[in-house]
């Protein structure tokens, strides 16, 4: 099986001699078509992530074809995967937050996972996709399913002014995501000049964000500063922007992972009675919105700008100059 390996910091593989998976039961084998890398295994690939071990299939944004039996889906299908494995017995997951399960694992970091030709996961977190969808497209309702949880974990209410920071793949499909919920005043920041040229294409307003981004929001609002910030940067400098670009008991939604901790000037948060809000996967529902959302003409697709084979590996680790999100299209599963 051809497939691609962590094998340690800033060390990743392409093998062509790996092990196919063997599904005990009530598990599934899927023939993936195509992986998505995402934020957390550019952090496994730094040698950064607190769990996922080398060697390691990393992977947990995918779609493929179903080889197995299955208990809701057609043997041969295109399916993607719900990719947190949860115990179903700790206390978040009695209360159905199976996402912030104490002993949670990830599909592609706590085992292998969608890099690979083929992946065997839980029956359970198999998922149809929905009739209309490509395959390509279908590797990205996970990240989509984030954007919506970070839309509705933060309470966005329509209508109310918004920014985003930071338009890569999460900041952009968050932005796609506010604006089909209502946000008709919404700001997207972003320092890098291709990325602000996307956004725009996109219909969004659009500030460089390396020109005082607090000052543009503030003679955008009447000096208000908006309701909503999204921080999908995960740098020092947003967060130092974000609590003055804020408006007054309003919220910051942190959907960026930090790969150094950040520091937050607690007391300005405090004297504008803001409320901080951290978002940390995608529920089962918000997965489930995330696959209608993607059927509809809402510019996801405009995201999926990069597509290499396996065994281009070291051109997806780090990412080229350019990419949104990187796909990998795997010929078996293509389909």
């Amino acid at each position: 099986m051809k497939g691609i390996v962590f094998a340690g910091p800033g060390n990743v593989q392409y093998k062509d001699d790996l092990g196919e998976p063997e599904p005990e039961s009530n598990w599934a084998l899927i023939e993936v078509s195509h992986v998505g890398i995402c934020g957390s295994d550019l952090t496994i690939f730094q040698g950064k992530h607190p769990r996922a071990q080398a060697p390691l299939v990393m992977g947990h944004e995918f779609s493929g074809h179903l080889l197995t039996e299955h208990p809701q889906c057609r043997k041969g299908e295109l399916v993607t995967v719900y990719p947190y494995l949860s115990c179903g017995h700790c206390e978040p997951c009695r209360r159905g937050q199976v996402h912030v399960c104490k002993e949670l694992k990830i599909i592609g970091i706590d085992l292998d996972g969608g890099m690979a030709e083929y992946v065997k996961v839980p029956d359970e977190l198999v998922r149809s996709v929905p009739a209309g969808v490509s395959p390509s497209l279908a590797a990205f309702i996970e990240p989509v399913g984030i954007s919506v949880h970070a839309v509705r974990q933060g309470g966005y209410r329509p209508g109310e002014s918004a920014a985003v920071f930071g338009a890569g793949a999460i900041g952009l499909s968050t932005a796609i995501t506010l604006r089909h919920f209502g946000a008709d005043q919404l700001i997207v920041s972003e320092v890098d000049p291709e990325r602000q040229a996307l956004a725009r294409e996109l219909g969004f307003d659009v500030l460089d964000s390396r020109r005082d981004p607090v000052s543009q929001i503030l003679d955008r609002t009447a000096g208000a500063g908006v309701q909503f910030i999204y921080d999908c940067a995960g740098v020092q400098p947003v967060i130092d922007a974000i609590t003055e670009a804020v408006k007054i008991k309003g919220c910051l939604v942190i959907v960026a992972g930090y790969r150094e901790p950040p520091r937050m000037d607690f007391q300005k948060c405090m004297f504008k009675e803001l409320r901080l809000q951290y978002v940390r996967n995608c529920t089962r529902d918000d997965f489930e919105i995330a696959g209608r959302l993607i059927r509809k003409n809402l510019g996801y697709d405009r995201l999926l700008n990069c597509r290499l084979p396996l065994s281009k590996a070291g051109e997806g680790f780090p990412p080229r100059r350019g990419a949104y999100k990187v796909l990998f299209e795997i010929e078996g599963g293509a389909g």
